[in-house]
C-alpha cells in the first residue's frame, strides 16, 4: 500500500534519496449505543479500519495504541477489538477517560502513535458517531 500522498513506504528509496519516516500521533474516537462486547468490538473495529483507510496506513506503521474509555464501559477492553484488524505485535493499553461532568457518554477515544512517511499536516484525525461532536472543525 502506498502512503497517502506520498507514494512512498516508511524507508522507501526515491532515486537515489532514502525516505525516512517520522513518527507521529493519529486520534480517533467513537462512541457506542449498548455496552455488549460484539457491539462494542464492532465500533473500535470500525475505527481504527477507519483511521487506517483515511490515513493510508497499514499495521506494520503503528507503534503503539492507547484507548480510553468512558466509565459506562464495562462489557469488554477497545485493545481485545483491535487484534481483529491485524494489531497482535503492537503494544495496546486501556485506560479510564477522565469523568468530567457535561462529557460525551459511551465513548471511547484513540490516540495512535504510527511511523509514515507524511507531514503532521496531513494526516487525517477519525470522529465517527456521536464522537464527531469532539472535534467539529475536522473534515470528514
Amino acid at each position: 500500500m502506498a502512503w497517502a500522498g506520498t507514494g512512498h513506504h516508511a524507508g522507501d528509496a526515491v532515486g537515489s534519496a532514502f525516505v525516512s519516516p517520522s513518527v507521529h500521533a493519529l486520534r480517533g474516537a467513537t462512541t457506542f449505543d449498548i455496552d455488549e462486547p460484539e457491539h462494542v468490538a464492532e465500533r473500535v473495529v470500525e475505527l481504527v479500519t477507519a483511521m487506517f483507510e483515511r490515513n493510508g496506513i497499514v499495521d506494520g506503521d503503528v507503534i503503539s495504541v492507547i484507548f480510553t474509555a468512558t466509565d459506562d464501559l464495562r462489557s469488554t477492553f477497545p485493545a481485545t477489538a483491535a487484534r481483529r484488524v491485524g494489531l497482535d505485535d503492537v503494544p495496546l493499553l486501556c485506560a479510564r477517560e477522565l469523568d468530567i461532568d457535561g462529557s460525551l457518554p459511551r465513548c471511547i477515544r484513540v490516540l495512535m502513535h504510527i511511523s509514515v512517511n507524511q507531514d503532521r499536516s496531513a494526516l487525517r484525525h477519525t470522529y465517527l458517531h456521536d464522537a464527531r461532536a469532539l472535534r467539529d472543525d475536522l473534515p470528514e
